[in-house]
């Protein structure tokens, strides 16, 4: 379906200003992928020397242009590199015709900017299972080399939306030893999001220095903290990628930088709350805290529970507390839990405490506090020190309508 769909009413304000970041370059064009006259790919072209991190989906159908990355992330970094990706169509499900569409956009793209095909990455997202025309991007690659703009990041991250009602972008700058050090990013996603690495597509930038074998752990260990604790339907993509590049012109080391790990924490978060804020028919955001659990696995594994819960969500998008949905959710999680110790609050409210309603429960006040469009759901299991948070929406007839007409 075309994007014509209403803004999300959870969507920020305006896209952010976002800081220019030294060596790295974008352009965007409509190509006609699937639609006419819409922005549907986007070319990042980076400096000699860049760092590409890179985490993907581990479903087992995953996408051409995944598998190729996946190959190709951990190269060596002294050339530069380019950053290929189109909407309309995920070039998934496609067998060896999908393989030799990555392979002829990986060539077309290394000739026009001079870069070999190992260092040019390439994504897609839209419809499975058919064959991507990429010959009608490479007949526009000439145009994106010619366009390549610091400050064309903007069209980029328009470029790459499928049903998503806004573009997605936020950035932080950090002093590092009196020097300023920047971190920009761009996401896209709204439906078929749930985490098993990264959720959706993608891209970070700084102009910091760092190695690469520090910036793919470092990605790794921020990913399970940010995207992989997202969900808005607890479908897995096909062609889920999320990549960090780290050009260096700052000529700032941020290798053993703290303060730059948090700052990267903070792009990646808040680009994670965005596509949650989007999600497919959303009309609230939803923060699900688990303490006191066994572990913090086992923490995570309720708060997904909870979170994907068809029924739990529902109660959300009609605004009823029914706190019951969450009873129902913790124990069917799997995780260890016992009825007995089991809190639970709604914001402030407490609502069920050491297995039974509370006896200052309101269910008025609950039901007030469920028309809030930000809410947060608190679980304690009362059996150990395991923590987790997550982050979803609730569920509406927008999502029926929405996926059901998706393809036409």
């Amino acid at each position: 379906m075309a994007n014509t769909l209403p803004r999300s009413p959870l969507a920020p304000a305006a896209f952010p200003e976002l800081p220019v970041i030294g060596g790295v370059r974008f352009a965007s064009v409509a190509a006609g992928v699937r639609y006419t006259g819409r922005t549907d790919v986007m070319l990042a072209v980076l400096a000699p020397g860049t760092s590409v991190a890179g985490v993907f989906t581990r479903s087992s159908t995953r996408s051409a242009p995944v598998l190729d990355c996946q190959d190709k992330i951990g190269e060596a970094a002294d050339a530069g590199a380019a950053i290929l990706v189109n909407s309309g169509n995920s070039n998934a499900f496609t067998g060896r015709y999908g393989q030799r569409s990555v392979q002829a956009l990986c060539k077309a793209v290394a000739d026009a900017t001079d870069l070999p095909e190992a260092r040019v990455f390439t994504a897609s997202t839209g419809v499975i299972g058919e064959p991507l025309p990429h010959e009608r991007i490479i007949d526009r690659i000439a145009d994106l080399n010619a366009t390549l703009d610091a400050g064309g990041i903007k069209g980029a991250a328009e470029a790459i939306m499928t049903t998503d009602t806004f573009a997605k972008g936020a950035a932080r700058q950090v002093d590092i030893d009196g020097q300023t050090v920047s971190i920009a990013g761009i996401a896209k996603g709204s439906g078929m999001i749930a985490p098993d690495m990264a959720t959706m597509l993608v891209y970070i930038f700084t102009d910091a220095m760092v190695d690469q074998p520090r910036l793919q752990t470092l990605l790794a260990d921020l990913n399970a903290r940010t995207f992989n604790c997202i969900t808005v339907d607890s479908d897995t993509s096909t062609s889920d990628s999320l990549m960090l590049c780290a050009t260096g012109a700052s000529q700032v080391d941020a290798t053993q930088s703290q303060d730059f790990a948090a700052a990267l924490h903070e792009v990646m978060l808040d680009l994670a709350h965005q596509v949650v804020r989007d999600g497919e028919g959303a009309s609230k955001f939803v923060e699900i805290r688990v303490t006191g659990a066994a572990s913090d696995d086992e923490a995570k594994t309720h708060g997904l529970s909870i979170a994907n819960s068809p029924l739990v969500k529902t109660a959300i998008a009609g605004e009823d507390p029914n706190w019951g949905r969450i009873v129902m959710a913790i124990g069917k999680s799997g995780a260890s839990a016992d009825r007995d110790r089991l809190n639970i609050r709604f914001g402030d409210i407490l609502v069920a405490e050491n297995g039974w309603v509370s006896p200052d429960y309101s269910e008025d006040a609950a039901a007030e506090y469920m028309k809030q469009q930000d809410l947060v759901i608190a679980v304690d299991l009362g059996l150990g020190d395991g923590q987790a948070t997550i982050w979803t929406c609730d569920l509406t007839h927008g999502y029926i309508d929405i996926n059901a007409d998706y393809r036409s």
